[in-house]
């Protein structure tokens, strides 16, 4: 089922090789030991495909994804390979629906290029050359592909920090933007672009592995500790209905009917039935108490579910958009608590100057 949009005829290797003699690329400037290998991994979480169709919605999902990754790396020249997984298993959510669950993605393998102008130097004989263009060549260079780029404020000036070094956005978390709002554009929606900025640590796939195997065992514990507690709790309530059928057959089973419609009872079973007669009297007067507080609390139920519901519908707008585009609507808010701000700093600036004016 996996499926391949580009495969490599022979080994990587042998591929670079081959480009390198054509010129299409140029290890000109590149260290021993420099990466001449790169991979992409396009990837939207599991649910997401379930929701729309599966493989067949997969199968949809991934050609786009492919277009924007030619673009990502200059040309389909550059790209080695491009494979559609679709043969590993989701297990979590094959355990949670029952039936089996993959988890599409693409694996994009491909040579790192960036456009280097080179230009004639000193040593140039015609003296009317030097620094103008010699050639344009296709470098493989993996970090000028993926460099760092200056975070910049919306006037366009760098962001910098507490020492006052520049705040760089790392090229994957803009890979990420552009990914985004790629396949948002191509009509895929209902999906979230993943964090901003975000320092989490990337696991292991060991570690990884072993993170959700203990989850899982984690949610099995808590779905056995349940069923056991219901299981305990329906135990317990045919206990109960069991003495109360003993309890009834004994009472009917009590006295001896005398002439005129009476009925002897031993002493010992007379206060027994008085007993229940008691007990039967204080939980019916109980239970009048528990009903008159179960309608208290049913009518402030539905009080507060007005009151959220006219909550809801007031922040409605601003839960869609927060849903829509989070990142914009902070930014607004942003602008509004520093206007507030600045508002509260020229009030305070002019108090100032009428009490000094005053004196």
């Amino acid at each position: 089922m996996n499926i391949h949009f580009k495969a490599c005829e022979g080994t990587y290797t042998q591929v670079f090789d081959q480009l390198l003699a054509e010129k299409t690329i140029s290890t000109r400037g590149l260290k021993q030991d420099a990466d001449v290998f790169a991979e992409m991994v396009f990837d939207v979480n599991t649910a997401y495909f379930e929701e729309h169709g599966g493989y067949d919605y997969a199968k949809d999902f991934f050609p786009e994804a492919y277009k924007m990754a030619v673009q990502e790396v200059g040309g389909e020249q550059y790209v080695l390979s491009a494979v559609m997984h679709a043969d590993e298993r989701n297990r979590s959510l094959t355990e949670k629906l029952g039936q089996d669950v993959y988890h599409y993605h693409l694996h994009v393998v491909y040579i790192p290029v960036v456009e280097k102008e080179i230009k004639w130097t000193k040593r140039c004989k015609d003296k009317a050359l030097v620094g103008t263009v010699k050639e344009v060549i296709q470098q493989v260079s993996h970090s000028k592909k993926w460099a760092s780029v200056k975070a910049l404020d919306n006037d366009g000036k760098v962001i910098r920090d507490e020492n006052g070094k520049a705040v760089l956005i790392q090229s994957y978390s803009l890979i990420q933007d552009r990914f985004f709002e790629h396949m948002k554009n191509a009509g895929f929606k209902d999906f979230e672009r993943g964090e901003r900025g975000s320092t989490a640590k990337h696991l292991s796939v060991l570690d990884y592995k072993i993170q959700q195997d203990q989850q899982r065992l984690a949610d099995i514990e808590k779905s056995v500790s349940e069923q056991t507690k219901e299981l305990a709790d329906i135990s317990e309530t045919l206990e109960v209905k069991q003495k109360v059928r003993k309890t009834h057959i004994e009472l009917d089973g009590m006295g001896k009917k005398k002439l005129f419609g009476k009925v002897a009872l031993p002493e010992q079973d007379y206060k027994e039935v008085m007993t229940l007669a008691k007990e039967a009297l204080t939980l019916r007067s109980k239970i009048v108490s528990l009903k008159r507080q179960l309608q208290e609390l049913s009518t402030r139920f539905w009080a507060l579910e007005d009151k959220f519901t006219k909550l809801y519908m007031s922040t409605k707008d601003y839960v869609d958009a927060m849903r829509i585009a989070p990142e914009r609507v902070k930014e607004a808010i942003a602008e509004v608590f520093q206007k507030a701000k600045e508002e509260r700093q020229r009030k305070k600036l002019e108090q100032r100057h009428t009490r000094g004016r005053s004196r």
